[in-house]
C-alpha cells in the first residue's frame, strides 16, 4: 500500500509517496515526475550497499541513464564546503546539463547536501529525494530546505529548493540501527507537540509499534508527519511565519549539537528530543504551560528510549553561557533577539520572539546542574 501526500506550492507542487518497496520500484515513479533521462545519484557509504543496486536497476529498467554513483562518507561532517565543492566539481566534470536530474539517496545529510548542489549547479537543477532514514522521511526531505553547516552553526548556508518528488520507502527503515530509528522518531513526536494533540495521543499508544517494525504503524507515522509538514510549508514556504513552528526543540538542539562538534556522540534527533524538553521547561518556567504537560512529554520520550536531559559525553563539559553563545548564531535570530518555539501544552505550540535571554539561560543552567 502506498500513501500520497501533496505539497501544495502552485507550479512547484510535488508528491511525497510513502510505502514499502518504493526504492526497488522507483523507475516508473521518477519517470512520471521528470522528463530528462539523465540522472546522477548521490549516496553515502552506509546506504550504498543496502539500497543503491535496486534503485539503479529500477531506473535503468525505466529507460534512465544514471551516471556512475557518487558515494560520499556518512555523517554530519559531510555537510561542509569541502564536500559541496567536491560534489559540484565531479558533476560539472561530467558535463551535466540543466536538464540533468540529481537523486539524493540517503539520510538528511545527503538530502541537504545534494539539494543545495541542485540549487546552485548551473543555477538550478531538478532533484529527487529518496530518504532512507525516519528523520529524513518525516522532516528534512520535505519542504525544500537545503544547505550545509559552517563553523558558526548548523545549516547557516543554503537555499530553499524544492524537490520534484519524494520517495519515502518505509521498508528501508528496517535496515536502520535502533538508535538512529529512535532519533528520527523525535521528529515524529515534534508534530504532535506542535499542533496535533490527537496525533501525540496516537503516538503514546502506537509509538512502540512504530519503533518495533509494524509496517502499518510506520506508514501512518510517516504519512501524518509529512501531511503536517506539507500543510505548514504550503502556507509558509520560506519561514516568514508559521513554518518557524517546525523548529520546535531546534534552537536548543542545534546549540547542543554545536557544542558536541556535530559528531556521532549526539545525533540530531536526540538533540531535538532534549531541545523539546528544554523548550517545554522554559514554557513551564514562564507560566505558559502546566507542568503536567511537560511530564507527559518526558514520559513518552523516556518510554521510547530518547534522551530528555543533557547526556554525559566524554570531552564535553556542558556550560550554559557557551550554549547561549551557540544560540546567538541561530538562523531564527531577528534584530539580535532569539526566537523560541514555546508551548501552552501538547499540541499548543507558538512562536515567541520576546523571551528574556536570562530566562533561557536559567533553564540551561538548571539542565547543566541536573547533569552533575
Amino acid at each position: 500500500m502506498t500513501e500520497t501526500v501533496r505539497v501544495p506550492l502552485g507550479a512547484r507542487s510535488y508528491d511525497i509517496l510513502i510505502g514499502s518497496g518504493l526504492i526497488a520500484g522507483a523507475g516508473p515513479l521518477v519517470g512520471q515526475a521528470v522528463k530528462s533521462r539523465r540522472i546522477e545519484i548521490v549516496t553515502d557509504e552506509n546506504v550504498a550497499p543496502r539500497h543503491l543496486d535496486p534503485l539503479t536497476e529500477s531506473l535503468h529498467a525505466a529507460g534512465f541513464r544514471p551516471g556512475e554513483p557518487i558515494v560520499l562518507p556518512p555523517g554530519e561532517k559531510t555537510k561542509d564546503f569541502a564536500r559541496l565543492e567536491g560534489l559540484l566539481d565531479v558533476l560539472l566534470g561530467r558535463g551535466i546539463e540543466r536538464s540533468t536530474v540529481l537523486v539524493a539517496l540517503g539520510g538528511g545529510v545527503i538530502g541537504d547536501l545534494v539539494g543545495f548542489a541542485a540549487a546552485t549547479a548551473l543555477r538550478g537543477l531538478d532533484f529527487i529525494q529518496v530518504p532512507t532514514t525516519l528523520l529524513a522521511q518525516v522532516d528534512s526531505s520535505v519542504g525544500g530546505k537545503t544547505g550545509i553547516n559552517s563553523r558558526h552553526g548548523k545549516n547557516l548556508i543554503g537555499a530553499f529548493h524544492q524537490p520534484r518528488l519524494v520517495l519515502a520507502d518505509t521498508g528501508a527503515l528496517a535496515t536502520l540501527p535502533a538508535r538512529e530509528l529512535r532519533a528520527g522518531y523525535a521528529e515524529v513526536v515534534k508534530y504532535g507537540v506542535i499542533d496535533d494533540a490527537g496525533f501525540f495521543s496516537w503516538l503514546e499508544r502506537q509509538g512502540a509499534a512504530v519503533l518495533g517494525g509494524d509496517e502499518a504503524a510506520r506508514r501512518e507515522a510517516v504519512r501524518a508527519s509529512c501531511a503536517a509538514k506539507a500543510r505548514i510549508v504550503g502556507a509558509d514556504e520560506r519561514e516568514s511565519a508559521e513554518r518557524a513552528l517546525l523548529n520546535l526543540g531546534h534552537t536548543f538542539g542545534h546549540a547542543l549539537e554545536a557544542e558536541c562538534g556535530y559528531g556521532g556522540d549526539l545525533l540530531h534527533g536526540e538533540a531535538v528530543a532534549i531541545g523539546m524538553c528544554l523548550a517545554m521547561r522554559l514554557s513551564v518556567k514562564l507560566g505558559l504551560c502546566p507542568p503536567e504537560e511537560l511530564e507527559r512529554l518526558l514520559r513518552h520520550l523516556d518510554a521510547t528510549g530518547l534522551p530528555t536531559a543533557l547526556p554525559r559525553i566524554p570531552g564535553v563539559q556542558w556550560n550554559a553561557d557557551r550554549l547561549m553563545g551557540h544560540m546567538a548564531h541561530d538562523k531564527k535570530v531577528q534584530d539580535g533577539r532569539l526566537t523560541f518555539i514555546l508551548a501552552r501544552g501538547i499540541g499548543k505550540s507558538f512562536v515567541a520572539r520576546d523571551v528574556d535571554p536570562a530566562e533561557a539561560r536559567a533553564v540551561l543552567a538548571e539542565a547543566v546542574a541536573a547533569q552533575g
